[in-house]
């Protein structure tokens, strides 16, 4: 009699366990990599080529690929921590664990200041290029739908956002996979060679201005750590979300690279009159 009631109170105890609040582990691989390119916006790299351009001697490609071995150092260590500490938070709950709840708290404020921060700027260039092809709409109207469709997602859940990041995301890749072949055209069409040094190395080649370039080219991967605030609601997160850090800043790297090889060969070719808008 003793066993049966022993077993009933184990049995109720997991009954408890299994019911208690907590996220709903639904993400994998593919969904956590999406969200943080989506998060990345790898179309930044338009918005922000010819300020890095000019900075590195036209060497931009080569201050990406400065700016991708750092940052593939910092996914190293992002991704150490969050194999040791599976909790969603990100750096301030590696910080509050590792070190102090004071210091965790100071980190999350200038973490949360990041993710502020990112989406005002997204907002901001969106709603200049809107405004440019439809000057009747100020900009205050654009920024005001981006905040309502960009607070609707979030309210509808994880689930929503997840689809809706895909959907952004091909349309990115594909606005930046035809820039890059129509650049390439226009350098083949006017007989320039598609192999060069230039865009890797900028003319004359110094190191300073690549690293110059690089710093600025670093503010493109901003955001590839985000995906740890997922933690709890990926698929055996330990394995998952190391390889979706790394993953994110090598795929987001390499499109970065890879685009602006080509177009800083045609910038060449084209009057540039507002380095800000090259």
């Amino acid at each position: 009699m003793s066993l049966t009631r022993t077993e009933t109170a184990q049995q109720g105890a997991a009954a408890a366990s299994s019911s208690s609040p907590g996220l709903h582990r639904q993400l994998r691989l593919h969904s956590v990599l999406a969200f943080g390119l989506a998060y990345l916006a790898p179309i930044i790299v338009l918005g922000t080529f010819g300020v890095i351009s000019e900075k590195s001697h036209g060497g931009i490609a080569g201050s990406y690929l400065i700016a991708l071995v750092a940052m593939l150092l910092t996914a190293t260590s992002y991704g150490r921590l969050a194999r040791e500490i599976p909790v969603a938070g990100s750096a301030y709950s590696y910080v509050r664990r590792t070190l102090s709840d004071h210091l965790g708290f100071l980190v999350g404020w200038g973490s949360m200041l990041d993710y502020v921060f990112i989406p005002m700027v997204i907002w901001l260039i969106g709603a200049s290029y809107l405004n440019a092809q439809f000057p009747a709409v100020p900009n205050w109207a654009w920024i005001l739908m981006f905040i309502v469709s960009t607070t609707a997602l979030n309210i509808l859940g994880i689930r929503v956002a997840d689809k809706a990041n895909l959907l952004l995301l091909a349309v990115e890749v594909l606005v930046i996979a035809l820039f890059t072949i129509f650049a390439i055209y226009a350098v083949s069409h006017h007989g320039r060679s598609l192999l060069s040094s230039a865009p890797l190395t900028g003319k004359p080649f110094n190191v300073l201005a690549l690293s110059a370039g690089a710093a600025t080219a670093a503010y493109s991967f901003l955001g590839f750590d985000a995906v740890t605030t997922l933690t709890e609601e990926t698929v055996d997160a330990k394995r998952t979300i190391p390889r979706a850090i790394m993953l994110t800043a090598l795929v987001g790297g390499g499109i970065f690279i890879v685009s602006t090889y080509f177009i800083e060969l045609v910038h060449p070719l084209i009057k540039v009159v507002d380095v800000d808008s090259a």
